[in-house]
């Protein structure tokens, strides 16, 4: 199946899914806000999800990933914390297996999002935002994603998007997507498996590191940001 088809069938896929979501929303009318601010505090609130996944047995894995996916494209706040329910639910490599293949789902529909709707997705977002992450995608676009996807504290459920807009080869993106989510995937999985495991010591010594590396890409982001467009500029706009 080509990109282009695949492309075709998400999109209508996405466009049911919306159209159904339209006529609940019909029927329901009355409580229709209050339907979504409680779904939406709940996606978005990892203990109740915990809670509401322990409930559903053989199940639980297929819908740990549907609820990741949903995080990624409709909740991107908390996002990839859901990974720490993962470990904490399934151990750290099934864990992982699982939040990476949903990640990697809410990542190629996030993108999509951006390919197609991109023109109604831009007048949520700052243009001075949009004004930096299009240089640098249009001049280091394969070095910019890698380096955002790798190092915590970005944004990257905002970065599908993102790399949407920009016309990004879908294929280049989603490969390095995938792996770039990975090596912080595998540290929530870990934390939720020793979180399980009540091995607090362990489990505080990942979520140090975790909050130290985190904090550091935050406090030096812009710094890493300036780092880029220099990396641009030498290169003259090639990658």
């Amino acid at each position: 199946m080509t990109s282009r088809r695949m492309a075709r069938y998400a999109v209508w896929i996405m466009g049911i899914i919306t159209g159904l979501s339209g006529i609940g929303f019909l029927l329901f009318y009355s409580d229709g806000i209050s339907w979504i601010k409680a779904g939406y505090d709940w996606i978005t609130d990892p203990t109740a999800v915990t809670r509401t996944l322990e409930n559903f047995g053989r199940a639980a894995p297929l819908v740990f990933m549907v609820v990741q996916v949903f995080q990624v494209v409709v909740a991107p706040i908390p996002g990839e914390l859901s990974g720490v329910v993962g470990g904490y639910l399934f151990g750290a490599v099934r864990g992982f297996f699982y939040s990476s293949l949903a990640l990697s789902i809410g990542s190629w529909l996030g993108f999509l999002i951006g390919r197609y709707f991109g023109r109604f997705v831009r007048k949520w977002i700052l243009s001075e935002k949009l004004d930096r992450f299009d240089r640098m995608i249009k001049r280091q676009g394969g070095v910019a994603l890698l380096i955002l996807f790798v190092v915590p504290g970005f944004p990257k459920d905002y970065l599908c998007l993102f790399f949407g807009m920009a016309h990004f080869p879908m294929k280049v993106f989603m490969i390095i997507a995938t792996f770039g989510r990975m090596p912080g995937t595998l540290m929530l999985s870990l934390q939720g498996e020793f979180l399980f495991e009540q091995n607090y010591v362990v489990f505080g010594i990942i979520v140090a590191v975790a909050a130290v590396v985190t904090w550091l890409a935050i406090q030096y982001r812009e710094p890493l940001y300036g780092w880029m467009e220099k990396l641009d500029a030498k290169t003259g706009g090639n990658d």
